[in-house]
């Protein structure tokens, strides 16, 4: 690429507080249900070092629970302890001599509602009951997810503060061993986003009803997450942009803006909107199916940087989801599965230039 080309939108850096994104390619979080007891394992070394390889300007780790019965399968990642911390800071080693200018995160969640099941290629898939190594879940609510498991423990005061500083327990450690970025997990149906859509919250305290109730306990983990990180740690939110069931009242983009923006007025560095989760519906799956939610947010804040998802996986189609406006960066989760070079081809596609660890530079183009 000659000096006077432009350089693509997808290959700009992109600066969060403190933290400079070399380019706009973020790797989704992505659970590989291959934890021991919570602790990181050989996996985690391997797989979270090829994506760190990849040339990504962010690799995501995957959703790790900020306690036990946060994690959705017994094999999940955790760091609600200090062994888990020393297990994952061996793998935060590992990446940085592997990939010594890659930019690491992690997304740190909790189950809630959707909490106990067994992994996907299980020969038993579903709930995991307690007797068999299962655990009783804890939600904003009494209820459960599409009735495939038994109803969640509704939470009272003392468990809601237990977790809210679980959350920002888990944030320090996350900091203290190395991570750039710390993303809060609040989409899917999972426990923070249980509390935003009133299909799942049904409280009549302070934590459920309106909107602003909806949102009091996720805003409180935030807060509590954001006071535990050093300032110049970036500190992003995934949430739903909808539950896609507008025809029972679920989470609604218009909600999502209202959640963006206070979450923009609360120092948040950057939203991860993704749809879906929280209650079963006819979803219409297809490249970029879920950027008109990302774009409704961005026309909807500020200036905080949005992050779009959902099969994005052509370059050009991720270049001018950017180039509209509609995100400030992209995330590609299954497609890095497939293609952990999938940069290294928007690169070439687009005629953009990235950052390769040196034992690939010297091949590349070859």
């Amino acid at each position: 690429m000659s000096t006077s080309e432009p350089t693509p939108r997808l290959f700009e850096p992109l600066s969060l507080r403190e933290v400079r994104l070399p380019n706009r390619i973020v790797v989704s979080p992505m659970c590989m249900y291959s934890a021991v007891a919570g602790n990181a394992s050989a996996w985690h070394h391997v797989h979270l070092g090829s994506l760190a390889a990849s040339g990504a300007g962010l690799v995501l780790a995957e959703a790790t629970a900020v306690e036990a019965r946060g994690r959705i399968t017994p094999e999940c990642l955790g760091l609600w302890n200090d062994d888990h911390a020393r297990a994952l800071a061996r793998v935060v080693a590992t990446v940085r001599e592997v990939a010594p200018r890659s930019v690491l995160g992690i997304q740190l969640a909790h189950a809630g509602r959707k909490a106990s099941h067994a992994r996907p290629w299980s020969s038993a898939r579903g709930h995991v009951a307690e007797e068999v190594g299962g655990w009783s879940t804890v939600g904003a609510s009494a209820n459960s997810y599409e009735n495939i498991a038994p109803p969640a423990d509704a939470l009272d005061q003392e468990g809601l503060d237990a977790i809210r500083t679980a959350f920002a327990d888990a944030a320090r450690r996350a900091v203290s061993i190395g991570f750039d970025v710390v993303e809060m997990h609040a989409a899917h149906g999972y426990l923070l986003s249980s509390f935003l859509s009133s299909i799942s919250n049904h409280r009549t305290d302070s934590y459920g009803g309106s909107l602003e109730n909806r949102m009091r306990f996720p805003l409180e983990v935030f807060d509590a997450m954001r006071d535990a990180m050093a300032d110049e740690v970036p500190l992003l939110v995934r949430f739903s942009g909808t539950d896609w069931r507008d025809d029972i009242e679920g989470w609604s983009t218009e909600d999502s803006v209202t959640f963006a923006r206070e979450l923009e007025s609360r120092g948040c560095d950057g939203v991860d909107v993704s749809t879906g989760g929280n209650a079963k519906a006819e979803i219409p799956g297809g490249p970029g199916f879920q950027v008109p939610f990302a774009a409704a947010v961005k026309q909807g804040v500020e200036s905080m940087p949005v992050i779009a998802v959902g099969e994005l996986d052509d370059p050009r189609l991720a270049e001018d989801v950017l180039m509209r406006g509609d995100a400030d960066a992209i995330a590609i989760g299954r497609g890095m599965l497939r293609n952990p070079r999938w940069a290294w081809d928007a690169a070439k596609a687009l005629g953009g230039r990235l950052e390769y660890v040196d034992q690939y530079a010297w091949c590349v183009g070859k």
